[in-house]
């Protein structure tokens, strides 16, 4: 990644599920309008922090017009000396706010922990220290997935992302433990996401009616809570009464 890193964003994203024949389509469509982004295909790693109940997910789950999450994401399993980002990530009114900052894997789990003053990280440190001693958040859930991205040539702004392979855990919580998980969604789904400060070029628009592609409401963490972290819940739950019969 570059040492040019962009520490704040504002931007709407729209997320769409579909399959790989659609992805196929769209990227075919796109082509004089989007390019690959200038790293490629990469995978992107993820730990999210919640309270012991999951306050923040089950709130979020409830379609407020105001939410927000707190996460550590790498691009790639990172190593000792790697580079992490801690971010918070809010949105409101359907608009996206993003602040994050940098730092070794290490050095953010001291921040994420309490060892270490948010200070030492400026503004941005100090509301990270603030929403995580709220909220008393710790690691939670660990979500990956591989992307391939575009960004537009006309509007560099515009870009477009396409997730595949989908994967969690809730055990080593650690993104220097590597990327592997339990699958999240069906095979081959793609989860796309849009993401552009203003409204849709009319060629994005009429290409996503062409082939077939509606927004929907879809978070990966809100996703993986009701879907998958309630039922294991559920089925450990039931395995304890039936143990106790």
């Amino acid at each position: 990644m570059s040492d040019n890193i962009q520490s704040c964003f504002e931007r709407y994203e729209k997320k769409y599920r579909i399959t790989q024949e659609q992805q196929i389509e769209i990227i075919k469509g796109m082509q004089t309008h989007m390019q690959a982004d200038k790293f490629g295909n990469y995978t992107i790693c993820n730990i999210y922090y919640d309270t012991d109940d999951w306050q923040l997910v089950r709130a979020s789950i409830e379609k407020p017009i105001y939410k927000e999450k707190l996460r550590v994401r790498s691009y790639g399993v990172p190593s000792e000396d790697g580079k992490v980002f801690v971010e918070l990530k809010k949105k409101y009114d359907g608009v996206v706010y993003k602040r994050r900052i940098t730092a070794s894997p290490e050095a953010a789990q001291q921040l994420l922990s309490g060892e270490a003053p948010g200070e030492n990280f400026g503004q941005i440190g100090r509301e990270i220290e603030w929403f995580r001693a709220r909220y008393a958040a710790k690691p939670k859930v660990f979500i990956g997935y591989d992307r391939m991205a575009f960004s537009g040539t006309e509007q560099p702004e515009l870009r477009m992302t396409f997730d595949t392979g989908l994967r969690f855990r809730t055990d080593e919580l650690d993104l220097r433990l590597g990327s592997h998980g339990a699958p999240l969604l069906p095979p081959g789904e793609v989860l796309m996401e849009i993401k552009i400060p203003g409204a849709f070029p009319m060629w994005l628009s009429r290409l996503l009616s062409e082939t077939g592609a509606f927004p929907t409401s879809f978070s990966k963490i809100g996703h993986c809570y009701k879907n998958s972290i309630l039922r294991i819940g559920d089925a450990l739950e039931k395995k304890e009464e039936s143990d106790c019969a």
